[in-house]
């Protein structure tokens, strides 16, 4: 019976191992065939999407530089000597959506006769303001403006009372240019932003200075 025993023990020690051993060369083959290839995309597609990405970000960012700034040439000489015939000015188109107009903010407007054109001009007079100009001296509510900006002193005399939501304006070449003192007021709508720099070309770079025309007022 010891001898049986001894027998059974053996086969048995023999049998597990070997089940084991089979089990495990079963199992690894079939593990490794169920993982999924994977899948590379093609290079051409792979260079499509980063062209479409690129794309995409420049119209946003052109789309979101548009709704904050503007750029226009200035054409002819009415703002002399401050801005010169074909320089390129960038507009903030947001600076009286969180700003007050100021006398002494050049501003860039639709022409209020022709609203396809754009003009660039000096705020003057804000509304309820009394604009005169007289001896080649221009007065604003009975104060002399300090104008060292300008070309030369207006040629030219009237007053002008600048009614609400309206701005008067005047071109700092005052002989040579088309500004309220000949065709009248500028409706606040028509402002398209305040020129804030000149970008082009690269020697006349520089910031358009805010001046204040009145000491101690808006």
């Amino acid at each position: 019976m010891d001898g049986l025993s001894n027998i059974e023990t053996s086969l048995a020690d023999d049998a597990r191992p070997e089940s084991s051993e089979r089990f495990s060369a079963i199992e690894t083959p079939m593990a490794e065939e169920t993982q999924p290839e994977e899948k590379k995309s093609p290079p051409w597609l792979r260079f499509l999407l980063d062209v479409l990405e690129t794309v995409l970000l420049a119209v946003v960012l052109f789309l979101v530089i548009n709704a904050l700034t503007a750029r226009v040439r200035v054409d002819g000489f009415s703002m002399r000597p401050t801005l010169e015939d074909g320089e390129y000015v960038l507009v903030n188109r947001l600076a009286y959506r969180f700003g007050e107009y100021a006398r002494g903010d050049v501003v860039v407007f639709r022409f209020p006769i022709d609203p396809s054109q754009d003009f660039i001009k000096r705020i003057i007079g804000l509304p309820g303001d009394v604009v005169s100009i007289a001896d080649g001296v221009v007065s604003v509510n009975g104060q002399p403006l300090s104008e060292d900006y300008i070309a030369a002193a207006p040629l030219y005399s009237g007053q002008w009372v600048v009614p609400e939501g309206h701005l008067f304006v005047l071109g700092d070449n005052r002989n040579d240019s088309s500004d309220s003192h000949s065709w009248g007021m500028v409706p606040v709508e028509n402002v398209i932003g305040k020129a804030v720099l000149v970008y082009w070309p690269f020697t006349n770079i520089m910031l358009i200075d805010h001046l204040d025309l009145i000491k101690g007022t808006p």
